[in-house]
């Protein structure tokens, strides 16, 4: 059976980091915690938990948190989960099973195929933006377009050339997704929202049109 690895991105989430690693199911293959240069506590939480730990000297971004992660995994599928518990651990059976059972290459958790009476407008808003131009630029179908929470073929991670230092590399990710021709479906989980905000917001829209021209047609052209 195809062996899992969690790769749990972490920046100054001393609060919530040990609960996400205890109820992260026992029949993964390993867990790793690349600590992005926090500047509380979560580097010693993150040791107590008995999991990998892999430390950045300094805060890098969740996008170069996630590609140490690939480095370092060793299971044959990845599972990115953020460590501020606004997505159950519980659901990563969910993401798992259509790649083992049904040949997928990639799994979203997606927020929208629920209830989403307590997503924020914005958020809303955001993903039907981002959704529409990610189906123009890249072909690629899918309604949670900004959802971190992925499994994904390690030998396609591998054919990715990943550049991204922040959340833009969730996008790239869905760049590689079109032009792999990667077998894609969307789960449908459960979201918890605080006081967090987007890192996508209406204002971000000409930033994000950029990036997508930038994969499209420079990013392209470079390999």
């Amino acid at each position: 059976m195809e062996r899992v690895s969690v790769v749990i991105p972490s920046f100054n989430v001393e609060k919530s980091l040990h609960e996400v690693v205890k109820r992260i199911p026992k029949n993964v293959f390993e867990i790793i915690i690349v600590d992005d240069g926090s500047t509380d506590n979560t580097g010693e939480v993150a040791k107590k938990t008995g999991t990998k730990v892999v430390t950045h000297e300094v805060n890098y971004g969740k996008g170069r948190a996630m590609r140490t992660g690939i480095k370092e995994a060793k299971g044959d599928i990845i599972i990115f989960l953020d460590a501020d518990l606004q997505h159950n651990p519980e659901d990563i059976d969910k993401l798992i099973g259509p790649i083992r059972n049904d040949g997928m290459d990639i799994t979203i958790g997606s927020r929208l195929l629920g209830d989403i009476s307590s997503m924020p407008v914005a958020r809303k808003f955001s993903n039907k933006a981002s959704s529409a131009l990610i189906r123009l630029f890249f072909g690629v179908n899918i309604k949670d377009t900004q959802s971190g929470y992925r499994a994904v073929r390690k030998e396609f991670l591998e054919k990715m050339h990943l550049e991204s230092e922040r959340y833009n590399i969730e996008t790239e990710i869905l760049y590689y997704v079109g032009k792999l021709h990667m077998k894609v479906k969307e789960v449908p989980i459960e979201t918890i929202y605080g006081d967090e905000k987007s890192h996508f917001t209406a204002i971000d829209v000409p930033k994000f049109i950029y990036l997508l021209f930038y994969l499209k047609f420079i990013k392209m052209r470079k390999k």
